[in-house]
């Protein structure tokens, strides 16, 4: 098995699990493959992040990425600790908050470039935070 990093047509970048990059391709012309955000078939793969562990002989990180890397943990656990979690349903709530029809309060979720056009155009004041994804732990 191999796991591809995926992105759809409006940027939701997921993960998908096949035999080999073939299984991928077959899967692709016969439109298997959605996008579970917004089940938009028109995926493809994009270039995956990752990093191979050295037996200690590699640079370690300097004081810039550390600072950053902590300042991004706590951006993230503020954001996780204090914005409710509409999912995808993020765009639909900011429209309801901005119109007086739901409480005013912090939310975060995910939403397409159309749903953040549209909110632009609204006037509804939003921003982008990448999260970062959790650390692995060994079980």
């Amino acid at each position: 098995m191999i796991a591809f990093d995926l992105r759809c047509a409006n940027g939701h970048i997921f993960e998908g699990w096949f035999e080999d990059s073939r299984a991928f391709e077959d899967q692709k012309k016969k439109k298997l493959i959605s996008c579970p955000v917004c089940n938009d078939i028109s995926v493809f793969k994009v270039p995956t992040k990752f990093a191979i562990k050295s037996s200690g002989n590699g640079s370690t990180p300097s004081g810039k990425e550390i600072a950053l890397a902590e300042i991004t943990k706590k951006v993230a656990d503020f954001v996780e600790n204090n914005f409710d979690n509409v999912g995808t349903e993020f765009a639909s709530e900011a429209l309801k908050i901005h119109y007086g029809v739901s409480e005013p309060r912090n939310i975060r979720g995910v939403s397409t470039s159309l749903e953040e056009k549209t909110l632009k155009e609204e006037g509804v004041p939003f921003f982008k935070v990448p999260i970062p994804a959790p650390p692995e732990t060994d079980s």
